[in-house]
């Protein structure tokens, strides 16, 4: 800390000296003595400085510019300490100030929290209470900080209507609400049921928002942030959509929440943020972007959302979106949690949406995995419209488009049977359970017909593909053998050179590298999963030939 002779020499010459006399240096000078006051613990001493009247040297706008400054240059591992001892300072200072109070709060609020980005945010509980970087007790500090503005604001409406600086005052403290939807709340993970530190701070927030009259049914639902220009697109965005989070998942003020919305507009009006939230490769993100998306189907009722729906560019994307999650997401919860609600949404469409978003799946989603979970519930609906609700898109002619898509080889015989087990297994499981199902099938003669001619072509194909996949196999087999047989016959004779087990490819795909152990288990288990294919067909054969029996 500086030496305090010096300091108080210093104090004495700004005292007797006229505040446009003053040079820059001047007031790095009292950023420097701030900032030593601060790291010092003397923050109190600090603020009787600012407070004495004979230390007025300068206007309260030069000195929230001057903090600014000292917040700006603050040391990386002070943020916290630094930023809760000058709070208090600058909501003295500011109070001070009679014009452009808005403007310097705004700079102030920014400042500050440029700085608390710079901290890493807690993810779990655990290291929420430890809070070892000081996160979260800055974030209800500055919560506590803000809240004073936005009361002074309360107090004045009471009287009056707004001036121009009360408005521009309430739109600095919503671009504070903003950035701290984005930044730290969106990273966090909360809970409702442990009311964390961070919890309470997105608490404070959201009532905030009604408190500067900014409802929060406005911007949700009726995109009230456009009157904003000075609000970054990208910002508000990710802030909306971790409201949304808070509103109807965490339930923060959800009593303030009018009840008239039905709940296929809020899923409506939910699939933006929902989309927002699961296009980012985030945890943090997906996390809240699947809390969001399952409790905006859980109030739907089932088979109640309309075809019109899918037409909508929110509700194509966000179970693209989603079936990425289940594809590309590395964390197995995440792929687990996406499964349930990418099955919840199929449940919630009606009967000719089910029909349309399945085509649409088969043609886009380019994974067997995802197209053989389609084919699965296909069936399914195949059967409740056998057992119970007979209709047209999956009993009548307009299967068949289905049937299309589903009993075809992506890439004809030359189709890698392995990539595709997961589609190419309940391919032929749906086709032998339509089989058993013959007699619903054929009372439109025409539609039997067609549905025979679809199932011979794809059989005929498939039969192909598993001959040309057992031989391609087989002989990849056979030359591992030989090539293990080689190599313990070289071992054998003590041979001095080695030689690389040359790669075994399938389709074009090499291996990883492997011991030869476990690619003889992978040739192994294809040539076993064509076996089951083919045993899969002969059984459809078969049945085919008892129902024509029957018929005879």
């Amino acid at each position: 800390m500086m030496n305090e002779d010096k300091v108080y020499e210093i104090i004495r010459r700004w005292r007797n000296t006229p505040e446009e006399d003053l040079k820059p240096e001047d007031f790095q000078q009292f950023r420097d003595i701030g900032a030593a006051c601060l790291r010092g613990g003397d923050s109190k001493q600090l603020l009787k400085f600012v407070q004495d009247e004979k230390n007025q040297i300068c206007s309260s706008e030069s000195l929230v510019e001057s903090f600014i400054g000292l917040i700006e240059d603050m040391d990386p591992g002070a943020i916290s300490e630094t930023i809760l001892a000058v709070l208090p300072h600058l909501q003295t200072v500011l109070f001070q100030l009679e014009e452009n109070r808005a403007a310097c709060l705004g700079l102030t609020l920014s400042a500050l929290q440029q700085q608390l980005s710079r901290l890493p945010v807690p993810f779990t509980l655990q290291q929420e209470e430890a809070d070892e970087h000081g996160l979260c007790h800055c974030c209800i500090a500055l919560a506590m900080f803000a809240k004073a503005f936005i009361d002074d604001l309360k107090r004045k409406e009471e009287n009056c209507h707004p001036t121009a600086e009360e408005e521009a005052m309430k739109a600095e403290i919503l671009k504070f609400c903003m950035r701290s939807l984005k930044e730290p709340l969106l990273e966090a993970e909360l809970n409702q049921n442990k009311k964390s530190t961070l919890w309470l701070f997105a608490a404070e927030i959201m009532v905030s928002l009604p408190a500067i009259k900014e409802p929060i049914p406005g911007l949700l639902l009726f995109s009230s942030l456009k009157k904003f220009p000075m609000i970054d697109t990208s910002l508000s965005k990710e802030s909306l959509a971790c409201l949304a989070y808070l509103l109807f998942v965490q339930l923060i003020t959800i009593d303030m929440f009018p009840a008239v919305f039905s709940p296929v507009f809020i899923l409506q009006c939910n699939m933006d943020h929902i989309n927002q939230l699961l296009s980012s490769k985030k945890e943090s993100h997906l996390l809240k972007g699947l809390a969001l998306f399952s409790k905006s189907l859980e109030k739907v009722e089932d088979d109640s959302l309309p075809v019109g729906l899918l037409d909508l560019k929110s509700f194509y994307n966000a179970p693209q979106n989603l079936r990425r999650v289940l594809t590309d997401c590395p964390f197995q919860h995440l792929r687990e949690s996406g499964l349930k609600i990418f099955q919840l949404f199929i449940n919630k469409l009606d009967v000719e949406a089910k029909h349309k978003f399945f085509r649409c799946m088969l043609k886009t989603s380019h994974h067997a995995g995802v197209e053989g979970y389609i084919v699965k519930n296909i069936r399914n609906q195949v059967h409740l419209s056998i057992k119970a609700d007979a209709n047209r898109w999956f009993l009548g002619a307009e299967l068949l488009p289905l049937l299309d898509l589903v009993l075809s080889l992506p890439q004809g015989a030359e189709t890698d049977l392995l990539a595709n087990m997961d589609r190419m297994m309940e391919s032929l499981n749906l086709l032998r359970y339509l089989l058993m199902q013959d007699k619903e099938l054929r009372r439109n003669a025409n539609m039997w017909e067609d549905f025979c001619r679809i199932k011979d072509d794809y059989l005929r194909m498939l039969r192909v593909s598993i001959s040309m996949s057992r031989a391609y196999y087989s002989a990849e087999m056979k030359a591992l053998k030989e090539d293990q047989r080689l190599k313990a016959k070289e071992a054998k004779e003590k041979a001095k050179s080695t030689r690389l087990l040359r790669p075994i490819t399938v389709k074009h795909d090499k291996l990883p590298h492997m011991s030869p152990e476990i690619q003889h288990q992978v040739l192994q288990s294809a040539l076993v999963t064509f076996d089951l294919m083919e045993s899969l067909i002969v059984r459809i054969d078969e049945i085919t030939e008892e129902k024509l029996e029957e018929l005879h």
